[in-house]
């Protein structure tokens, strides 16, 4: 990309805290017919807490705030907003796309292209590369890309699955334990041409792999929308961990010569957060530093598809990026697919703030 700048971003994450010992004490008919020792689920995931919204909270509120916070942080007319992705697996409904109910929240022209992208953790990611694509061939002046994910429902349903299921062994309960490390976040980025960015905080390439042969690895139930769902997730946590790096890694080496980097080039990294098991490990195959990444899911767990760009607006909001720094935003998904991001920081614009139904309060 020649032409793309990140200007902007707006997040917004929920006042309710629920700790990993918080669950374990839920879990305890569980833990006690297994006779499974306390401290395990952030032991194993780094995971301590972790953010859920009040219930009956619909995906659009607080993806509205979280696009109202990117376009105050901005200067720049709403009016010049020319699309708007909604890409979180939450919704509000089967139809109408839940970016119609953004939209109107969030005041956007009737002249803004609108719709939703579901790819699992990538949403967002993949609602970036399209905006970008119609930025870069002069179709539209700027776009957001935004996603609010809620894991208050799939925990609880988790959680009652556990206790209930008499049946479950040692073996059998592991693939129900990577839905405990869900969290809830909302983030939107928006996006500008060169030509009316402050930041000139430039997206300069993108890199995608899809290695689809392992889909099968983690599956929510029948597909189901709204606040009042009631999933289930199975997870093959270890070999979707062997298959993610796996495919992070052939990702990886295109990534760097699409850029024409080495990795000593690379000032941050910005991975998916899963927990430290999958940071650890995937670092090392990619010969990058802990020292240069930075990570949110110990204290917000995994926010699916917000949880990058959520990560990548805390640090920018906290000033963990320096001017002309160059970020790897490195991106993987269930399916298995991978969407990896070079973008060279010069400003940071964002606000945030902190979920209430009546007002935001800063953070």
């Amino acid at each position: 990309y020649e032409n793309v700048c990140i200007e902007s971003l707006g997040y917004v994450l929920p006042g309710e805290i629920v700790t990993s010992d918080e669950l374990e004490r839920q879990l305890e008919p569980l833990y006690s017919r297994l006779k499974l020792p306390a401290g395990r689920l952030e032991l194993m995931t780094g995971i301590r807490e972790r953010r859920f919204w009040p219930p009956g909270t619909r995906p659009s509120q607080t993806s509205i705030q979280s696009c109202q916070l990117a376009i105050a942080s901005a200067n720049i007319d709403p009016s010049q907003i020319g699309c708007l992705v909604h890409g979180s697996v939450c919704r509000d409904f089967l139809e109408p796309a839940t970016a119609s109910a953004v939209h109107h929240g969030a005041g956007l022209s009737e002249d803004c292209v609108i719709y939703d992208v579901s790819n699992a953790c990538l949403g967002i990611l993949n609602g970036m590369l399209q905006a970008a694509n119609m930025i870069e061939l002069g179709q539209i002046q700027a776009a957001l890309v935004v996603g609010s994910e809620g894991g208050r429902q799939l925990v609880e349903t988790t959680i009652d699955y556990l206790n209930r299921n008499e049946s479950l062994t040692r073996k059998t309960v592991k693939p129900a334990f990577a839905s405990l490390t869900i969290g809830s976040a909302s983030c939107a980025v928006l996006l500008t041409h060169r030509s009316i960015s402050d930041t000139q905080n430039r997206m300069q390439a993108a890199t995608v792999l899809a290695n689809t042969a392992f889909h099968d690895l983690c599956q929510s139930d029948q597909d189901q929308a709204g606040s009042a769902m009631q999933p289930l997730m199975d997870t093959d946590s270890e070999e979707l961990l062997n298959q993610g790096i796996a495919s992070g890694v052939a990702t990886f080496q295109k990534f760097l010569q699409a850029r024409q980097w080495d990795r000593g080039d690379i000032d941050m990294t910005i991975c998916h957060q899963v927990g430290k098991a999958h940071r650890n490990l995937m670092l090392d195959n990619l010969g990058l530093q802990a020292s240069r990444d930075f990570i949110t899911y110990p204290f917000l767990g995994n926010t699916g598809s917000a949880a990058l760009p959520t990560t990548l607006a805390i640090a920018a909001d906290q000033n963990e990026i320096q001017s002309g720094e160059q970020l790897a935003l490195l991106g993987i998904g269930s399916g298995i697919n991978c969407v990896f991001i070079a973008a060279e920081w010069h400003s940071s614009k964002c606000l945030s703030a902190i979920w209430d139904r009546q007002q935001a309060s800063v953070l």
